[in-house]
């Protein structure tokens, strides 16, 4: 029997890594999202495109590509935007896409998935946090700034959070990951490079491996919760917050 899974932002970072790691079992029928209306080149995955998580429309259009009668075994949630800010020159623009794009538009994506049949008994719907939003793990270790990022991370917790509840009753499981710090052109695109090294930076190709790992064990027991698949290794708070002996997965504090 083949898993159908959908990836929401297929075309970089994780997400890329996701669908091609996915499509190479013969028995998973892998979709992607992309937001340009051309075709992408790798044929292997069924693309919906022309779909910007940041438009109020994404669900909608999003179901409106997939055929009738079809069920998602796992929905992963990946697209992000990480726009740079200090406290001396935050940024309205960023904050406003930042928190659209985590925090607003899981909620319309996944309504639209569930209203048109397509999640039902059994689905997973995974959402890539980052344990940036972990309100509990700050410190003053790492200091402030990049507000929009972080609280829109803690929004999207949230968002998880009020999902799992709501779709509990349905049998569809709501996950929250932190899937680790990855060496992406998003990172690197806010001067976050520095930190690849020391910090424990792995590919989205690795992060992807462990992500896809995690999601196997994933069930309803564990809806609404919010873990690391990678534990603490790249997470530079937390043997300060949470102590030493960590496991792994691990899982976060809100």
């Amino acid at each position: 029997m083949s898993n159908n899974i959908l990836i929401v932002g297929a075309t970089r970072g994780l997400g890329a890594s996701l669908a091609a790691l996915y499509s190479k079992k013969p028995t998973n029928y892998v979709f992607g999202t992309s937001r340009s209306s051309t075709l992408p080149s790798e044929t292997k995955i069924t693309w919906l495109t022309g779909l910007d998580v940041s438009e109020s429309n994404v669900g909608e259009k999003l179901v409106s590509q997939v055929p009738a009668s079809t069920k998602f075994s796992t929905v992963i949630i990946t697209a992000g935007y990480f726009g740079f800010e200090t406290f001396d020159t935050p940024d309205w623009e960023k904050q406003t896409k930042m928190y659209t794009i985590s925090a607003i538009s899981p909620v319309f994506i996944v309504h639209h998935l569930v209203k048109a049949g397509f999640l039902d008994n059994g689905s997973k719907v995974i959402i890539v946090s980052s344990e940036s939003g972990s309100i509990t793990l700050r410190h003053e270790k790492e200091g402030g700034g990049n507000y929009g990022h972080h609280a829109s991370k803690a929004a999207s917790n949230m968002v998880g959070k009020l999902l799992s509840l709501d779709l509990k009753p349905h049998g569809i499981a709501v996950g929250l990951v932190h899937p680790g710090f990855m060496r992406t052109e998003m990172t690197k695109g806010v001067g976050f490079d520095k930190y690849w090294d020391d910090g424990g930076a792995v590919t989205p190709d690795e992060a992807a491996e462990s992500l896809a790992s995690f999601i196997e064990t994933f069930d309803i027991s564990k809806t609404g919760q919010y873990w690391a698949p990678r534990g603490p290794r790249d997470i530079g708070t937390a043997e300060s917050v949470l102590g030493k002996d960590l496991p792994t997965p691990l899982q976060l504090p809100w």
